[in-house]
């Protein structure tokens, strides 16, 4: 070595070279895009050649440095990025939802795509598109057509390491093969137990003053994700394919991954008011619109399929539609869901509990029950009519099922039992849409995973379970209680639709309640039913007891009249673990719904928090009938004139709720 090269000069030099290579990330402040309102930044920067991002909400640091990383065909991931442009852009969305929160949308949005290039072979490209919205930011991959022909990707490493200590609401699942239903975990970030899969949305809240919500949009074409707590922090787990072990995406280029999505507010209501999700979708994909009808629907399966005791031979038949069809024409219901009788689907199978067997077949009804006659009935009386299918029965005939289902003159189904989110089955389910849709039929998604805006892209998806919820009170002794609804109303809400058994009239205390199969039972009062409708988003709400059940009883005109799609969202206030309460705008008039936990409560409301003008209205108010004895299934109904200054003192009992109609005077 030359004399005038000392080792600290060629240290000097070696530094230099590295920081060449990986573009500079030790010497450049990280890149910054901001949120419209300015409440949320979001940092990017490249850390010794892996990029990464922070979250930094109205200064306070919400996400640490977290590494985005990818693992491909060759088995390694990300070895050295630099960052080669980048290119800004602010716009908005602006579109019009048939389902959802709100008819109108108008957001705007800062964006960023960063164009980053692996330094060393394979050379590979990825571009990481930012978006920031008041409410949140979203961030996913692009994989260009230069690096190939076909994307083979093993994993996922994004992070999202949260700073601090916030509580959680989190839902953990045993397996990538599940129904996404279970009960919510309710403890401090550090307690979650580590390698455990986290389902999403998963809810973080650092005390009262700041709420972050994770969770994915426009899931096409992709793995579902997951969370998984590490012993540094959060990390993504793609859901894997089934039939190529090792991967869990496999597609042409190009390609991208679905938006992974933080909601930040320091009011948790934003997230249920704002459409960030539903941003992040594609545009209408389906074309006309005209033929979609969302409305409310029997479900009989629910109730045990009861039916009145003077009916001729009850059974997988005619005059058991035609009941429940009659019933739904008095009552204003929309649909009448055909579902099965004494355990047996509609259509022929030799399964066992609804599971296909192998001469299953959707395009069989069962002797005696002539789909076509009930389409024609039902729709003489100005009814609907919609079928629950299981997915592996209607998938291998979709194409003639869904000619037939047309011919027949069904308006939409159930399809259940996915149970999975792979790449495999997003399609399916991506496929079932396309189709169902020209073929003028709607979509109910049980035994699914969550919303991911996906009602933008296809509007004829009307609703998706995901959730834990009242039909297992058909068969779980502990039944499905208040404290589990709000979990649902704070957490898997914030995803977007809810498919839940709504509508159940024998409501009980918790001592009083037991499991069985016809006539379930419910916990939380009857107004606490009543609110479900307007609490949750659904856009196919069910009326699932039987005719009996409901006629001549206090309450079941609020089912009547409540509408299954809004005009505007607005959360009046709540506390997890506490108390919800939401107010939904249809045309002219308002619906208010409110949920308690298992603790007795007393709430004010004040119209002046989402009324802007002053005007007169006409409130109908739907309480607990609060007295001794109890009676959960006791109503207050009462009617009163209001101005958009008042304010009204509502009660609720232990596990209980309100509904108020505003209409103006």
């Amino acid at each position: 070595m030359p004399a005038r090269f000392s080792r600290c000069t060629v240290a000097l030099f070696y530094f230099l070279f590295l920081a060449f290579l990986t573009g500079f990330a030790y010497d450049k402040t990280p890149l910054r895009l901001l949120s419209p309102d300015k409440k949320i930044l979001f940092e990017f920067e490249i850390r010794h050649g892996i990029p990464g991002y922070g979250i930094v909400y109205q200064g306070k640091k919400l996400i640490d440095f977290s590494k985005l990383n990818l693992v491909f065909e060759e088995g390694l991931p990300f070895q050295g990025f630099r960052l080669e442009k980048s290119i800004r852009l602010d716009s908005a969305e602006r579109y019009q939802l048939i389902t959802g929160r709100s008819h109108e949308v108008n957001d705007s949005f800062h964006q960023i795509t960063y164009y980053l290039k692996e330094i060393a072979s394979p050379g590979r490209a990825i571009h990481l598109q930012v978006r920031a919205f008041d409410g949140g930011v979203a961030f996913r991959y692009l994989f260009p057509k230069s690096n190939g022909d076909s994307l083979m990707l093993v994993e996922e490493r994004s992070e999202f390491n949260l700073a601090g200590n916030p509580f959680t609401h989190v839902l953990i699942q045993d397996a990538f093969d599940n129904a996404h239903e279970g009960n919510y975990l309710r403890r401090a970030y550090r307690d979650l137990p580590v390698d455990s899969l986290i389902d999403m949305p998963a809810l973080y809240s650092y005390g009262d003053s700041i709420f972050l919500a994770v969770t994915e949009a426009a899931l096409l074409d992709y793995a579902g994700m997951y969370l998984v707590k590490t012993n540094t922090g959060l990390v993504s787990k793609l859901s894997p394919r089934l039939d190529k072990p090792g991967y869990s995406v496999i597609a042409s280029l190009p390609h991208q991954s679905p938006w992974r999505v933080l909601l930040i507010s320091n009011r948790y209501g934003t997230m249920l008011e704002n459409n960030i999700i539903t941003d992040l979708a594609p545009p209408n994909q389906i074309g006309d619109l005209s033929w979609l009808k969302p409305g409310k629907t029997t479900f009989p399966w629910w109730n045990g399929n009861v039916t009145a005791d003077t009916l001729n031979a009850p059974g997988n038949n005619f005059v058991t539609q035609q009941y429940y069809i009659d019933f739904c024409a008095r009552a204003k219901i929309d649909y009448h869901s055909v579902v099965e009788y004494g355990l047996h689907q509609w259509y022929q199978d030799d399964g066992i509990s609804f599971m296909p067997g192998p001469n299953s077949n959707v395009l069989k009804p069962m002797p005696g029950l002539d789909m076509k006659q009930v389409c024609d009935y039902a729709h003489s009386k100005g009814v609907g009519v919609r079928v629950w299918v299981h997915w592996k029965a209607l998938y291998p005939k979709l194409d003639s099922a869904f000619v037939l289902f047309e011919k027949w003159g069904l308006s939409g189904m159930m399809v259940d039992f996915m149970n999975r989110d792979d790449q495999e089955m997003v399609n399916i389910q991506t496929e079932i849409l396309q189709k169902a849709a020209a073929h003028h039929l709607h979509i109910q998604f049980h035994g699914a995973y969550k919303p991911t805006g996906l009602s933008r892209s296809f509007p004829n998806e009307f609703t998706r379970e995901a959730t834990l919820n009242y039909e297992a009170d058909k068969w779980n002794p502990k039944g499905v209680g208040a404290d589990h609804d709000l979990d649902i109303a704070f957490t898997r809400s914030i995803a977007g639709s809810t498919d839940y058994h709504l509508g159940g009239f024998r409501a009980v205390i918790t001592d009083k309640f037991r499991a069985q199969y016809t006539r379930p039972l419910v916990l939380g009062t009857r107004s606490h039913m009543l609110a479900m409708y307007v609490v949750l988003e659904n856009a196919n709400a069910m009326v699932c007891d039987y005719p009996e059940a409901y006629e001549g009883q206090p309450g079941f005109d609020f089912i009547q009249q409540v509408p299954v799609t809004w005009d505007k969202t607005k959360v009046l206030g709540g506390i997890p673990d506490q108390y919800i309460v939401i107010a939904r705008q249809k045309e002219s008039r308002w619906w208010i719904g409110g949920i308690n936990g298992n603790a007795a409560r007393h709430l004010n409301i004040k119209l002046s928090d989402f009324l802007d003008e002053k005007s007169n209205w006409q409130a109908t108010i739907y309480q607990d009938d609060i007295k001794s004895p109890f009676d959960p299934n006791g109503l207050r109904i009462k009617t009163m004139n209001l101005d958009s200054s008042a304010g009204l003192d509502i009660p609720m009992a232990p596990g209980g709720g309100f509904v108020i109609k505003l209409e103006r005077k």
